[in-house]
């Protein structure tokens, strides 16, 4: 009898030892997809850096120590512009007098002319940033000893990892010029930063000459792919600080939303020009980034080191804090939050886009508390003509929201830009505002750029609070027989596809506001 046949295996041998086609290429993404998602979630959590998210404690500060800023642009009766420029006279006469030390940061400090080439000095525009290189010049060679620190962001140079021309020449004078190291940031895109860290960023350079064109000033040298690449990760240094001495131990201080950039020179914005022992909070995170942006330190570390100096006893005290990054946003949410029926909110904003801002003034107009926001129609850019988002779909969406509890205007602009960041409220006999760098964007007060502002609390009657509130309303009322606002029907806009652009937009990163 034959023997009976070997039952055949169901698998093959070979087939035992190789999984299918499509098991073997899904094995092959795990690892980058987990990669990416890895770099992803570490960079937009990871630990700030030492100096950000900084909220000072309020400190009471005469009330003649404090003196709000503004640059205002607008039209008089006949169609011709008048402008009226306060607070880049102000900084050069800060650092013309500066004593013990100055400390400067700006996000944008050149006379780069964007990407449609060199600059056209037509009316309205200045050479602010060789009038502030020549005082600090000044200020150094009439002192050599004192120290400065100069602190600004890698977009003057381009990415491309040095200080521009114009400001490192001021190093053969002693100055410690030093361009922020932006790694250690969060991530404010990372959809687009994991790749970018993932794939590039390892071993692509940035640093020198390339020949690719320079997107962001068309008369300036090409660049490699490595610094063209940095830019969509859209973080910046934003600050706009000048620190000095008063000579008695105490500080002076001017926070803007303005830059000594020639570009920029012809745009609305404002400042707070204080003095006193507020400003020590500021002081130690400027020198924080510097450190962490390879600034060995030296001299002028003692100043953020010494005591705080006594203060005056003052009747009805004014209070003024610090606030950095993600600090404005808790601060400015606990007072919108906390107002009533009777009570008044007041905006006035280049960009307007945080989620819980928004929502917390129509929580606010929902109550009774009056609310009136002014806006730069984000329709002017160095040339360009933008799209209106952020500002016209959101602006839009307050008012059909609130079914026109929340009253709106927007600033008309004529090439150049509608740049303040102002914020306050007004309630019982008090106003609380803050002023500074920072834009009402989950990129400006989320804890992703750099960012500084001032916050004050003061009777109702103070000079400072008057003066706020007179630049306020001057725009809004387009007082004197001046145009600087038009009505929310200047800008309608009820397209349900833009509205949710930005909500994309704002959400991702994928954008610069």
């Amino acid at each position: 009898m034959a023997a009976p046949e070997a039952p055949a295996s169901p698998i093959p041998p070979s087939n035992l030892r190789k999984p299918p086609r499509r098991r073997r290429w899904r094995r092959l993404w795990i690892a980058p997809l987990a990669l990416w998602l890895g770099l992803a979630v570490w960079h937009t959590h990871k630990p700030l850096p030492p100096g950000v998210h900084v909220q000072g404690d309020p400190v009471a500060t005469p009330a003649a120590s404090l003196q709000f800023l503004a640059d205002v642009a607008g039209e008089d009766g006949a169609g011709r512009m008048v402008r009226h420029r306060a607070i880049h006279q102000a900084t050069l006469e800060l650092v013309r007098n500066a004593r013990d030390f100055l400390v400067l940061d700006y996000f944008l400090f050149n006379h780069q002319g964007g990407p449609k080439g060199p600059l056209e000095y037509r009316e309205g525009l200045s050479r602010t940033s060789a009038e502030l290189i020549d005082a600090v010049r000044e200020l150094k060679q009439a002192q050599p000893a004192l120290p400065v620190l100069l602190i600004t962001d890698p977009i003057n140079d381009y990415y491309r990892g040095s200080a521009p021309s114009e400001l490192s020449a001021l190093r053969e004078l002693g100055v410690d010029v030093v361009v922020t190291r932006l790694d250690g940031l969060r991530d404010s895109n990372p959809l687009y930063s994991a790749t970018w860290r993932m794939l590039f960023a390892w071993w692509l350079p940035s640093e020198g000459d390339g020949r690719l064109p320079n997107v962001l000033d068309g008369d300036g040298p090409p660049l490699k792919l490595g610094a063209l690449l940095r830019l969509p990760n859209f973080k910046a240094n934003h600050r706009k600080v000048a620190l000095t001495s008063d000579g008695a131990g105490s500080l002076i201080g001017i926070v803007a939303s303005s830059n000594p950039h020639d570009a920029s020179s012809a745009h609305s914005n404002v400042a707070l020009r204080v003095s006193g022992e507020a400003l020590r909070p500021l002081l130690a995170s400027e020198l924080d980034i510097a450190r962490f942006s390879g600034w060995q330190g030296g001299p002028l570390e003692r100043f953020a080191a010494l005591p705080a100096s006594p203060q005056t006893a003052v009747a009805e005290p004014v209070k003024v804090a610090v606030l950095t990054e993600g600090a404005i946003r808790t601060a400015l949410l606990e007072r919108l939050e906390g107002t009533s029926a009777g009570d008044a909110i007041d905006i006035a904003q280049f960009y307007l886009s945080e989620r819980s801002v928004a929502r917390s003034l129509l929580a606010a107009a929902a109550r009774g508390v009056r609310v009136r926001v002014l806006l730069d129609p984000n329709r002017d850019a160095f040339g360009f003509e933008k799209s209106g988002i952020p500002n016209r779909p959101l602006g839009n969406h307050l008012l059909r929201e609130s079914d026109g509890a929340i009253r709106l205007r927007w600033y008309r602009t004529h090439g150049e830009q509608f740049h303040a960041k102002f914020a306050g409220v007004r309630s019982g006999g008090r106003a609380w505002f803050t002023v500074g760098s920072a834009n009402l964007t989950r990129r400006n007060i989320g804890d992703l750029n750099l960012e500084a502002n001032l916050m004050v609390e003061a009777p109702l009657d103070s000079a400072v609070t008057r003066q706020a509130w007179d630049w306020f309303e001057a725009l809004w009322n387009n007082a004197g027989g001046m145009r600087y606002t038009d009505d929310a029907s200047a800008w309608q806009e009820d397209s349900a596809l833009r509205y949710w652009k930005y909500r994309v937009m704002e959400a991702s990163g994928l954008s610069t506001f």
